[in-house]
């Protein structure tokens, strides 16, 4: 049992609650508290135990479980207890309702808190938020970094197998390089550079050629296409100049053109095409695959880590139906700028001295 003293106490709220009060009024509000509430208790009855009590107050967007009963080793329920509980409340209550609820949990302290419930009930939600915060960046980093691992791990292990001539060895050791160093800048300015704090002026305090990043992107990606059996069909014309910095228009473009390759049509092709459009430069990514409804689940972070770089650099992203048959993913940048050299290299080219 846990201690009289220390209480877990998990809780939830629901968001809808107020704007539907707002928007459509008390009744319309109170009609959704009560199907929450038996959602609530039917998702809670198949995790909770005899001496766990749950709580409720009518006209209220919060509901509680305070875990009184140890875990089943008998000792006090630990932080993964608490978490997974919540995790399948929060589900449980949104495959009935199909309503999402924030969550948290927080140690209720019996002879302090008891008084001050609303208080424990905002830092668990707080507690919750910061958790989500951290799961989402750590799933951003590990998604960034997946890709130039992956191109890494395929150009070394083409040179191994001793299928290339030395001249496409060469080719590929550079491109393997090159993601080597594009990995290292990421990784020591990972605060900087990511999601958490893209700013505009680290965004636009450099120019590239979108049409080399173009060319750079499809070398990272040739082993995911191959394996997957898509053709990148480069039909980019000549350079065209965009004020983002090289590393920021790579991630982007990475990050479409995976998309495209992941879940378009096995055995498809991929087409990049760039022009330039007034004051912008537009990136197409075209697939012939089955376009964005029929797309498997799980595309949607790179999705938005592309759209976030864009929009920070003042271009944006959209989305639409390609000329193929399948989907189109649109990346506009601001153009102008004069090119920093050195920063994005074709593979091939002999690198800079670091």
């Amino acid at each position: 049992m846990a201690p009289s003293n220390a209480i877990p106490l998990l809780v939830l709220r629901l968001p809808e609650f107020a704007e539907t009060a707002w928007q459509k009024g008390t009744r319309a509000a109170r009609a959704l508290e009560r199907r929450t509430a038996v959602a609530f208790r039917a998702a809670a009855l198949c995790i909770v135990r005899a001496e766990d009590v749950l709580a409720h107050d009518c006209g209220s967007d919060r509901f509680f479980v305070a875990v009184l009963a140890g875990s089943r080793g008998g000792d006090v329920p630990t932080v993964v207890d608490c978490r997974l509980m919540l995790e399948r409340l929060v589900v449980g209550i949104a495959r009935q309702t199909g309503l999402r609820m924030e969550s948290g949990w927080w140690t209720l302290d019996r002879a302090v808190d008891t008084c001050d419930l609303e208080r424990v009930a905002q830092l668990a939600l707080e507690r919750g938020a910061r958790e989500r915060e951290r799961y989402e960046f750590l799933a951003a980093v590990g998604h960034e970094l997946r890709t130039p691992l992956a191109s890494i791990r395929g150009y070394l292990e083409t040179v191994l197998d001793g299928d290339a001539d030395a001249g496409r060895q060469r080719r590929f050791l550079e491109t393997a390089r090159h993601e080597a160093l594009r990995l290292g800048r990421m990784v020591d300015g990972m605060l900087e550079f990511s999601l958490l704090d893209l700013s505009p002026p680290a965004l636009v305090a450099q120019s590239c050629d979108v049409r080399e990043c173009i060319r750079a992107a499809i070398d990272v990606l040739a082993p995911l296409a191959l394996r997957c059996g898509v053709t990148l069909d480069d039909a980019c014309g000549a350079a065209a100049t965009a004020r983002i910095g090289a590393d920021a228009c790579m991630h982007a473009l990475l990050n479409l053109v995976e998309n495209a390759i992941r879940y378009g049509r096995e055995n498809g092709t991929v087409r990049l095409s760039c022009t330039m459009a007034e004051d912008a430069v537009v990136v197409a990514i075209d697939d012939d695959g089955g376009g964005f409804g029929g797309r498997i689940r799980g595309h949607g972070l790179g999705l938005t880590i592309a759209r976030t770089i864009a929009e920070r650099a003042g271009g944006e992203v959209r989305l639409g139906v390609s000329s193929l048959g399948g989907a189109r993913a649109l990346l506009r940048l601001p153009a102008g700028g004069k090119v920093t050299r050195g920063v994005v290299r074709a593979p091939g080219d002999r690198p800079a001295d670091r």
